[in-house]
């Protein structure tokens, strides 16, 4: 039986951000801070919050060797691993201001970041992502030093041709070097910009977004008053720590708990690492809830029609266990036959998990209720959130007590709501942002001059739960004056598994359609089937493959309001990506974008339009 104890640091001690990082090390320092996968020994390692600290003085050292100033922005371009906390701690610690890039993000993105924040350290990954950087940003002056934190791949060469460029084994101090850990904790001020997070906006260029120490402390903090969070509890990181929802409640929540935190080696090894790991609590956007619930779907397709039966029946009684524990129904006859079903049905998928999940949370976007019904029903305590970048990120979460997935869960303590023009959600608290950087136009559109902060969405709250009903700028606005909100729609599309990515449309017309990418692995089948060149580009026009796309539409929307009704639709195999600009770092699609590459098919969809 676990045992699980509390040790919680308290924000008035912690202070700010390296404040924290000082506690923790003080209270804990043989526990096992984190968890890597060491490519070199081709086994996982763990470091202590002592062994985390001594790394922390080392970067120390030398940033404050490069004669940074309190306030001087230093970027981190990594993959998600101990050196991501330790550089970020460094630079807290000297009360400079951290700015994460995304690893996947564009080269032209990372250096107009770079540029804005007039970075002056960039900590980067390896010599190869320099590489293609340093093209792009050409003789502009920022940054002006660079570290390759990995010397496997050329970063001396590479040094030694680029005079503001250093490998971190030649740039660090010699280990052991130094305190490591200083007798006293810094005396910063909690109020004091900690970071730049810049948004991923689907229009126009990114906004950094300054975040204090206290903002996101007191986030963090808000957060475990909703979810108990104790020592023993092992995280399983993989979101880009770039991330808002990563870093706050994968890096400084469990840094505030005593918890331990393992690094995932890769989205596709994540089966294996959760095997390995075996985590208490995950922090995921709905995206990867989505995809394993396709792949189960999937799997079952080839199954019996007895086992097909037989899941159904599973995730049925699973779900009136569910809502009985939650006190929202009595017994039902058919939990009897929960014992039978959970060992035939629901353990061999929550054992795929690691088997110990104590909570999953979903944030970032809106998690589909038939997804959350199924991992719910199989026995998974999954928790849907809701947040900003702007807010720290976390306004609210579901209590593992009282959990309602249709919603996004209670607000945070200290955080207040209500419902202002178009019924969208304002919220006023702590977490609330200081404002966009070199933005105070922007800034001035999202907050009020009382500091409540505008958040784009529309809602409703029932019962002090949140319900997000659309998103005001993605809301279309047909001929006839009707208003259909999108989102919905397209989640309910994306999860048949033909679709990989689905975008309605149907601004200013008199019907919506729909712009699809086809699943690339299932397409040469579906292609063959109807008699189609999969290779050939005009199959994707062809007009039975589109009655039976039109079909399928159909069905997925059958339970939506009569507005939902897609009357054409266009197909490609194009997946939209950051590579080619129609995708976000955090997998938004960039609508205008898309609009505009696929004009002509919009165009055709629309010929000979009527009304």
């Amino acid at each position: 039986m676990a045992t699980w104890s509390e040790d919680l640091i308290p924000v008035e001690r912690a202070r700010t951000l390296d404040g924290l990082f000082h506690q923790r090390v003080r209270r804990s320092p043989e526990r096992v801070a984190y968890r890597w996968f060491d490519r070199q020994s081709n086994d996982w390692r763990a470091l202590t919050w002592r062994e985390t600290a001594a790394a922390v003085a080392r970067w120390r050292t030398a940033m404050a060797a490069e004669g940074l100033e309190p306030g001087d922005r230093v970027a981190i371009l990594l993959r998600n691993c101990p050196d991501w906390v330790v550089i970020d701690q460094a630079a807290l610690s000297l009360g400079l201001v951290t700015v994460p890039l995304y690893t996947d993000d564009r080269a032209d993105n990372a250096a107009y970041i770079l540029q804005d924040a007039a970075v002056k350290l960039l900590c980067i990954q390896d010599a190869n992502r320099w590489r293609r950087l340093a093209e792009v940003i050409g003789d502009d002056p920022w940054p002006q030093r660079v570290v390759i934190v990995d010397g496997r791949e050329g970063a001396r060469q590479q040094a030694a041709g680029d005079p503001r460029t250093v490998a971190a084994a030649d740039w660090l101090p010699a280990a052991g070097a130094g305190r490591a850990l200083p007798a006293e904790q810094r005396d910063g001020d909690p109020n004091a910009l900690a970071t730049i997070v810049y948004t991923s906006g689907t229009t126009g260029r990114p906004k950094g977004v300054m975040l204090s120490h206290h903002n996101i402390l007191s986030n963090a903090h808000g957060a475990v008053t909703v979810v108990d969070v104790y020592q023993e509890d092992v995280f399983l990181s993989f979101l880009p720590m770039s991330h808002t929802l990563e870093r706050t409640a994968s890096l400084f929540l469990p840094m505030m708990t005593g918890s331990e935190v393992a690094y995932a080696r890769s989205v596709t090894q994540l089966g294996e690492d959760l095997q390995v790991i075996r985590p208490t609590v995950i922090i995921a956007v709905p995206r990867v809830f989505e995809r394993v619930y396709q792949r189960i779907q999937g799997q079952l397709e080839g199954r019996s029609k007895l086992a097909q039966r037989l899941f159904r029946l599973a995730v049925d009684v699973g779900w009136l266990r569910f809502e009985m524990s939650q006190g929202r129904r009595g017994w039902h006859p058919k939990l009897l036959l929960w014992p039978l079903l959970k060992r035939k049905v629901a353990a061999p998928v929550m054992a795929r998990l690691g088997g110990r999940m104590r909570a999953a949370v979903s944030g970032g976007a809106a998690l589909p209720f038939e997804v959350g019904r199924v991992f719910i029903g199989l026995g998974l305590p999954l928790l849907q959130g809701y947040g900003l970048t702007e807010t720290s990120p976390v306004i609210s979460v579901n209590p593992l007590q009282d959990n309602r997935p249709q919603s996004v869960g209670r607000l945070l303590r200290g955080i207040r709501a209500r419902i202002g023009p178009d019924e969208e959600l304002q919220v006023l608290g702590p977490c609330n942002m200081l404002g966009y950087w070199n933005n105070h136009a922007a800034t001035a559109r999202i907050m009020s001059a009382d500091g409540w902060l505008r958040t784009g969405d529309q809602a409703r709250i029932d019962n002090g739960y949140i319900y997000i009903t659309g998103r005001i700028k993605d809301i279309l606005v047909l001929s006839n004056g009707e208003k259909v909100p999108p989102g919905d729609m397209e989640i309910a599309l994306g999860l048949d598994p033909l679709f990989e990515q689905v975008m309605v449309i149907g601004e200013g017309h008199s019907y919506l359609s729909a712009l699809a990418v086809l699943n690339a692995d299932l397409w040469p089948g579906l292609a063959r089937e109807y008699g189609l060149a999969p290779e050939d580009p005009a199959s994707l026009d062809d007009p039975e493959l589109h009655k039976e796309m039109l079909r399928r539409m159909r069905e997925a929307l059958a339970d939506f309001p009569g507005y939902a009704k897609i009357r054409r639709v266009g197909l490609t195999l194009e997946p939209w990506t950051i590579d080619n600009g129609l995708q976000t770092p955090t997998m938004k699609i960039k609508r205008h974008q898309v609009l505009d590459r696929y004009q002509g098919t919009v165009e055709r969809m629309y010929e000979g339009e009527r009304g």
